[in-house]
Parts: C-alpha cells; sequence; structure tokens
C-alpha cells in the first residue's frame, strides 16, 4: 500500500471500536507470571545446549601479544575455546562501530576477545578466567573535555561538514538586548535494561538460527549476514520477546556473534549472555556531551539569535550524539548557527539511546530557555509560547503537519497550578524542605519508514498477523492486534499476533519512536489486502463492503469470516509505503510540556521529586494505557539522567568503573510519588493511515531540563553539569531557618 498523505472514502480505523481504546497487554499475563520466553530462557527451541562465557579485554587501547588457552582448554566440562587471534578481524557492519571480535587489535575496554563454551555456566566463567594473556599496551584518549577543543564539525554520520547557518548569527547575537552564553554538559549513560544481551546460536549444515534479544531483526539478519560472511537466505533470527533495549539492542553485538562462532566450534547449539560489566564496556552507550549554547532576544522575550554547539566523542569511525537536532526546528529565530562537533576518544563505542539527540539536547536547550527567562524577568512558559513557530525556521516554506506545543503548555500550566510558582527561587519552604517547580518542552521527530506484515484468516473466523516488528516492553502485540481487530471488523480475542521472526515480512522495527506508528501501517495494509481478496473471493462490490461483528456484509447479504474463506483460508500480505515526499513536505513532529515540582532538603542537599505531568502532542493514540505507561516510563528515565546516571569515566585506565547495576544508579517508579500524563484529542492526517505518531521516546525528552528548573526553583542554585549529584551543589545551598 502507498501512502502519501490524507485519503478520501471510509478508513476502517476510523470507527474506534477497537483501535484508541485503553486496552491491557495481549503479553502482560506472560511477563507477570514469568513465562514470557525470553532470549537466555529458550531451553526448548535447541537440543543439548552448552554454556558460553565471553571474557572481555582487560586494557582498553593496544594488541594482544599472547594468549594462553591451555589451561582453560584442560578445564573440567570444556567442551570449546575461541580466541582472537584464531580469528581474522570480522567485517564491520555499517551499523556497528567497535570491532565485535577477531584480530590482535584492542579498541576499547572488555572489548571481547575470547569465549569459553563448557557444559555449564559456572565451568565456563572458571576456565575463562584460566585464560592468560600478555597485552601490548597504547596510550589512549579517555577524556572527552582534554580533546574537545580540535574537534571538527561533522553531520549526523560523523563525516566532515560545515557549520549549520541561517541569517547571520553573530551580528544578531551582538547587537542582542539580552544575551545568554553558557557551557553545559550531559554524561556517558549506560541503557541499563533488565534483560541483557542474549544469544542461543544453533547450526543446521551452513544454516544458521539465533534467537535473541534485538529490536531490529531485518538489520539483525542483514549485519549477522555480513559480518560471518553468509548468505541472508542461511540466516534465522528469532525475537518474540525483549526485556527492554532502549535502542542498546538496535544492532547486533558480540554475544550474537560469539554464540554463533561457539556453537560452530563447540558442534552443538551455544548460549550466551552478556554479564553486566560487558554490557556496560562491550556493547554501546549514550555518549558524553559538552554543549555550548548561545541565545539572543529582545526585552520582550523574541529570539533573534540561536546557537547550540555540541561536541561528543566516539571511536575512529563512529558518529556524534546529534544533540543540535531539536534546536533546528523548535523554536523561531531568524539568524541560527548549530554544530556538531566529534573528537576520536578510545572508550567503548557512543550509539543510539532512547531518543538520541534530543534526550541530552533538550537536557541542555530547555535549561538555557529557563536562565534566558530569568534574564528577561519572564515567565518560562510565557517565553516558549512568544516563541512558537509553526514552520520550519531553517525553510519557512515547510509547515508543520500538525503542532499544537502551545496548547501542550497551556494545558499544562493550567493542571500543574503553574500560576502558583514563586519565580523568585528559594523562596518556598516545607519544614526543611525547600520546594520548586519547574517545566520544559518536550520534542522529538516523527519518522516513517516502510514496514510490511502478513496477514491470515482461517475458517474460524481467527486472523493471524505475522511480521518481525519486535515488542522491546512498549505494547507492540497489543496495538497490533487492535488494528487488525479494527481492519477485519472482529473482537480483539480473536487475533492472534506473532512478532520478531525474520521468516515474517520486515517490519519497521523497533527504534527511533517509529515503531508504533509504521509497524500498525504496514499491518493495516496487509488486512486491507486481506479484505480485498475476500470480496474478491465473494464477488462483491467493493465499494458497499463492510466488515463488521465478524462478518462481510455487503446490502442484504451477510457472510462470516470463517465461510468467507472456508477451510482453506486466506493469507494476504503487504506493507506501507510512503510516497509524493509524504514526511518531507511536512515536517512531522511530536511535543510535549513537561512539569515538575521538586523538594531538596536544605540539610542534606536530597533531591524528591514530588510530581510530574506531561502533557503530549502525538496524532492519533492507539493504546492510551500502554502510551502512558511509555511516557512515564520516560519521565522516570528522565529524573535518572537528571539527578544520578552516569557511567564514570577512569581516565588513566579508559574504562566506565561502575558497570554494574550497584554503581550504575537508576530511579524506579516508587521514587516519583505522582505522574500525570494527558494525550491531546488529535490526529495527523499526514502521518500513516493510522493517524498516529510514537511517544515513547517524547516522554523523556525535556524532563532533566523540567528538573533541573526546578531545583533551581527551589534552591537558588544552577548545576549546569548532569547529573545534578550532590557534590555539585550542597556547600551552596540556602541556610536552614
Amino acid at each position: 500500500m502507498k501512502f502519501g498523505g490524507p485519503t478520501t472514502g471510509k478508513n476502517p480505523i476510523d470507527q474506534l471500536k477497537v483501535v484508541g481504546k485503553a486496552t491491557d497487554r495481549i503479553d502482560g499475563p506472560l511477563k507477570t507470571t514469568g513465562t514470557a520466553p525470553y532470549a537466555y530462557e529458550r531451553h526448548d527451541v535447541a537440543a543439548n545446549q552448552a554454556y558460553g562465557y565471553i571474557l572481555g579485554a582487560g586494557i582498553a587501547k593496544g594488541r594482544i601479544a599472547a594468549m594462553d588457552t591451555a589451561d582453560a582448554r584442560a578445564a573440567h566440562g570444556v567442551v570449546a575455546v575461541v580466541s582472537t587471534l584464531d580469528q581474522a578481524p570480522l567485517t564491520v557492519s555499517s551499523s556497528n562501530t567497535a570491532r565485535l571480535f577477531g584480530g590482535a587489535e584492542v579498541q576499547h575496554y572488555h572489548q571481547a576477545i575470547a569465549l569459553v563454551v563448557a557444559e555449564t555456566f559456572e565451568q565456563a566463567r572458571h576456565a575463562a578466567g584460566l585464560i592468560r594473556v600478555d597485552y601490548e599496551r597504547k596510550d589512549g584518549k579517555f577524556d572527552l573535555a582534554a580533546v574537545a577543543s580540535g574537534a571538527p564539525s561533522v553531520s549526523d554520520d560523523g563525516k566532515p561538514a560545515p557549520v549549520d547557518r541561517v541569517g547571520d548569527f553573530d551580528a544578531a547575537f551582538s547587537s542582542a538586548p539580552v544575551k545568554l552564553d553558557q557551557t553545559y554538559t550531559t554524561p556517558d549513560e549506560s541503557h541499563a535494561m533488565m534483560e541483557p544481551h542474549a544469544t542461543i546460536a544453533s547450526w543446521s549444515g551452513d544454516k544458521l538460527t539465533v534467537w535473541t534479544s534485538n529490536q531490529m531483526i531485518a538489520w539483525a539478519k542483514k549485519n549477522l549476514a555480513a559480518t560471518l560472511s553468509l548468505a541472508p537466505e542461511n540466516i534465522r533470527v528469532d525475537s518474540p520477546y525483549i526485556g527492554g533495549g532502549f535502542g542498546g539492542k538496535l544492532f547486533i553485538r558480540a554475544d550474537v556473534v560469539l554464540a554463533a562462532l561457539g556453537a560452530k566450534a563447540a558442534g552443538r547449539p551455544v548460549k550466551v549472555a552478556l554479564q553486566r560489566p560487558l554490557i556496560a564496556n562491550n556493547t554501546t552507550h549514550r555518549p558524553a556531551t559538552i554543549q555550548r549554547v548561545r541565545l539572543g532576544a529582545t526585552t520582550d522575550g523574541k529570539l533573534t539569535a540561536i546557537a547550540h554547539e555540541s561536541t561528543s566523542g566516539d571511536l575512529p569511525g563512529g558518529g556524534p550524539e546529534t544533540a543540535i537536532a531539536q534546536t533546528k526546528l523548535l523554536y523561531a529565530g531568524a539568524n541560527r548557527m548549530t554544530a556538531m562537533k566529534l573528537a576520536v576518544i578510545d572508550l567503548p563505542e557512543g550509539n543510539a539511546m532512547r531518543a538520541p539527540g534530543e534526550a541530552p539536547g533538550l537536557m541542555v536547550l530547555e535549561m538555557a530557555m529557563d536562565e534566558l527567562a530569568e534574564k528577561l524577568g519572564m515567565d518560562p512558559v510565557e517565553l516558549r509560547i512568544v516563541n512558537d513557530t509553526q514552520v520550519d525556521p531553517h525553510d519557512p516554506k515547510r509547515k508543520f503537519s500538525q503542532r499544537l506545543l502551545v496548547k501542550c503548555l497551556q494545558m499544562g500550566a493550567e493542571r500543574f497550578g503553574w500560576n502558583a510558582r514563586n519565580p523568585k527561587p528559594a523562596q518556598v519552604r516545607d519544614g526543611l524542605w525547600l520546594v520548586g517547580l519547574g517545566m520544559a518542552v518536550g520534542f522529538r521527530n516523527s519518522m516513517l519508514t516502510k514496514s510490511a506484515a502478513r496477514a491470515k484468516l482461517d475458517g474460524r473466523g481467527q486472523v493471524t498477523i505475522e511480521t518481525d516488528m519486535t515488542d522491546i516492553g512498549t505494547g507492540t502485540y497489543t496495538i497490533i492486534a487492535q488494528t487488525a481487530a479494527e481492519t477485519m471488523g472482529v473482537p480483539i480475542e480473536r487475533v492472534t499476533v506473532k512478532l520478531g521472526d525474520s521468516d515474517f515480512p520486515a517490519s519497521a522495527g523497533s527504534g527511533g519512536q517509529w515503531g508504533a506508528a509504521n509497524s500498525t501501517a504496514g499491518v493495516f495494509a496487509a488486512c486491507m489486502k486481506l479484505r480485498e481478496a475476500i470480496v474478491q473471493k465473494l464477488g462483491l462490490n467493493a465499494a458497499d463492503v463492510e466488515f463488521t461483528d465478524g462478518e462481510v456484509r455487503s446490502g442484504t447479504r451477510r457472510v462470516t469470516l470463517g465461510e468467507a474463506v472456508g477451510d482453506a483460508g486466506l493469507s494476504a500480505e503487504d506493507g506501507i509505503e510512503y510516497v509524493d515526499n509524504v514526511g518531507k513536505r511536512e515536517q512531522q513532529s511530536t511535543f510535549a510540556g513537561h512539569f515538575c515540582e521538586v523538594a531538596v532538603h536544605s540539610l542534606t542537599g536530597e533531591i524528591r521529586i514530588r510530581r510530574m505531568l506531561a502533557v503530549c502532542s502525538a496524532g492519533r493514540i492507539l493504546n492510551p494505557k500502554s502510551a502512558r505507561s511509555q511516557v512515564i516510563g520516560g519521565m522516570v528515565m528522565g529524573a535518572g539522567a537528571a539527578l544520578m546516571e552516569e557511567l564514570a569515566v577512569d581516565k588513566r585506565f579508559g574504562l566506565f568503573v561502575n558497570h554494574d547495576l550497584a554503581g550504575y544508579e537508576v530511579p524506579v517508579h516508587a521514587d516519583i510519588p505522582h505522574q500525570e500524563v494527558v494525550f491531546l484529542d488529535e490526529v495527523d492526517a499526514m502521518s500513516t493511515p493510522l493517524k498516529a505518531k510514537g511517544v515513547g521516546e517524547l516522554g523523556v525528552c525535556g524532563v532533566g531540563a523540567a528538573i533541573a528548573n526546578a531545583v533551581y526553583n527551589a534552591t537558588g542554585v544552577r548545576v549546569r553539569d548532569y547529573p545534578l549529584t550532590l557534590d555539585k551543589y550542597l556547600d551552596r545551598l540556602p541556610q536552614a531557618v
């Protein structure tokens, strides 16, 4: 199905009998009873599974001079040992910067250098500790601040690119009556998902099957084929349940590659899970940034000059954290300058983490906007409303397909009681607690991408959907079932959804906040093609056919779906394709107004979030229940980024030292007593046939700044280096009274 924007005629989705209703998660009972089969737990998919344990490099940069595996090979229960010295460097796919395995060169700490395969996990772990490695260490660059000054300007893909300019920023900033020029930092962060990277691999001749935890099945199949020099048709990737990804499982990692190599060496299926330290240092992470923001405004708050420069680091050949992305689109202003700078740094690979670009970028831009509001003596909400734009500031001929940011802010301010906020910091107390309110804008682009599915109907009237789309805890099973139920005119109980198998049609996958909108559009396309096949088989007039209550109806004729297809059933496969530059003609984005109340203990400096509100504009909400869950989860993640999350870099030896869930602290829902989410009642006919967009990453965008702004309002202490830990403000708190 080709989609190029608003269509005429009846759209079965617009009935809203199933779509748009708060619906319990189909996979909920499996998740809550512990019976959902995650990758490492799939004991029944292949017989005689052995256990693999990965040994990570003990240095951050250099080469392996020698590796003695004799004791490991002789250890009790060991089946095979795979050494990086016995493997030529594997081709690095376009999705991976770091080498996954092979060769003597060490690019980063905990790079996989060996795999031990044994009868039990404990035997494999013990034997891995018997491997002796001699290294030739080289000096590395591990401190972003030390190398930032010479970093070149790059594009999104890391290639050299000029600074992006519109108008004359320098002249406008110089002449602006009110100016802000500040530098902010965000740290390296870990995805810290609950389920580790894990894979079971099994060979049948030259055919490889991997049961793994991966967000993008089609990418995984393509990249695994390229990495192992296999024909794609000889690879099957299966990932029906994923215990969190946040972008860390967009790409294949060492667990997949080494499980495959280990299974080949052992001659039997092998399962591998990355231990928690390797998740921090061997896989990807959100890279640290140094961001400079300059804002120039008139005395009434109109922005005349906007500059945002961000510097991040990555291994050679990597890309930048795109922290300036939202600044190009969020606020009006005639004179603009944005730049991304990329330094070569020898830490583990930096790559996508939930809302890459906008998440750390808004933490900075929205703090800067509050600082400008204070200079102007202006309410922070009003400043943002004054600078709203309905067109792309870089291309004024290009409008937003739907932009209700002002409504988000106005509704949020009213519901949150913003008018009661004291604009003067450190004025409101509750006993020994200093209380403050803060807000920020949330913004995340809505991206359109191809997605396909297969729809089947059997003689019982049961609909089955097959697509390689994944569910990373977002509720994909449920919204796809809702889409199929609505389109085919059956109760949701009559729909079976099968996901995450590369034998199914290729979907959009889970990433970039594009999964929900595009995968459901692909399912819609497949169901519409199935409807066409049924209508043709029955010889009906397509113009007056209705699918409802498990029947096909045309005039006075009624046929149940089961009768319509008979015992043989019927199947149709199709996908959504976007044509006529839809998504490029008009800018498609999602928006939110985030509000937060915090209390800071005047003696201990402890920060407590008391309540949070997000008002979201994101097209049609397919399932308000699961969408709310996504947004509040993002809000909690934003709280972590603001207050505690940081991969601490050992700048001597080049590793993240707090590489477990004891040292890397994350918040939980219990840390935030009250969260409220409001979705605007809207549709965006330019987005997909379902008129929906994503919300999973919008929830995290802007939250960090809302919290930081609330802390400033409570204490009068401005901290520009995230996270806001005690050492950065405790000695500056107002004295208790």
